[in-house]
């Protein structure tokens, strides 16, 4: 089986982090290929960074199905680009947001989401609506840029255990939802200081690819997700036409 793992922002050496968390959690036998767009942000935080995020996203995970990968993994907790990644392939696509929601819902009965900065709380809040785990789920900010996560010399660690002990108190929670792919890395490190699940979606979305890809699943092409309609695209956009897009 081969996994395309694709971190939407341009920066490397978050995407080897990523890549080494997706190996980690991947069954003996899995391929992971971890990539990420030429073009685009250095990191996602809030609306204006995910849209320039999408066509760089969108060709990776277009490149992605071309070349046989079996399914592909969103390696932002924005959910980025992933019912128009859905609608591009046939393969099934899956977030990370979504996919560590749903591990933690059928471990745990209340969640902490920590995320990084305080403008990524309302974007994450209507995905925790929209996946159904608006009564069960809190999201709360650490106020650390994403970047700062790549930074050994960063106080992102402290800072982050921080911010988790203060959402068990306040929640009253019995797990934890990483809120940033950045953190792919402390997840098993925290759960143990914690004593509670911690969750990384970048691990929990590669094994739900694997299982839907085991079960022969694959992306309905009826509805919402049928495959865009060809049509010309203009100026800067040509190259993202359907039919164009990856080739």
């Amino acid at each position: 089986m081969r996994v395309l793992v694709v971190n939407p922002n341009t920066t490397a050496g978050m995407t080897a982090k990523i890549g080494a968390a997706a190996k980690a959690a991947s069954s003996p036998g899995t391929e992971i290929i971890a990539v990420n767009p030429a073009m685009g942000p250095a990191s996602i935080e809030g609306y204006y960074d995910e849209a320039f995020a999408l066509p760089g996203l969108l060709q990776e995970i277009a490149k992605g199905e071309k070349a046989g990968t079996d399914g592909a993994v969103i390696a932002c907790f924005d959910d980025t680009g992933l019912d128009a990644a859905r609608a591009l392939a046939t393969m099934p696509v899956v977030g990370i947001c979504e996919s560590a929601l749903a591990a933690a819902g059928m471990i745990a009965t209340k969640i902490s989401v920590v995320t990084t900065l305080s403008r990524s709380i309302v974007p994450i809040e209507h995905l925790v609506r929209k996946y159904g785990f608006a009564e069960r789920a809190s999201v709360h900010a650490s106020e650390i840029p994403v970047l700062a996560l790549e930074d050994p010399k960063s106080e992102a660690s402290s800072v982050l255990r921080a911010a988790i002990a203060a959402a068990l108190k306040s929640d009253g929670s019995d797990a934890v939802v990483l809120g940033c792919a950045g953190m792919a890395d402390l997840a098993k490190a925290l759960s143990s200081e914690f004593g509670v699940p911690v969750i990384d979606g970048v691990s929990a979305g590669v094994r739900m690819i694997e299982a839907l890809v085991g079960l022969g699943l694959k992306t309905s092409k009826t509805g919402a997700y049928s495959a865009p309609l060809h049509k010309t695209y203009a100026g800067l956009l040509s190259p993202f036409a359907p039919g164009k897009i990856g080739a």
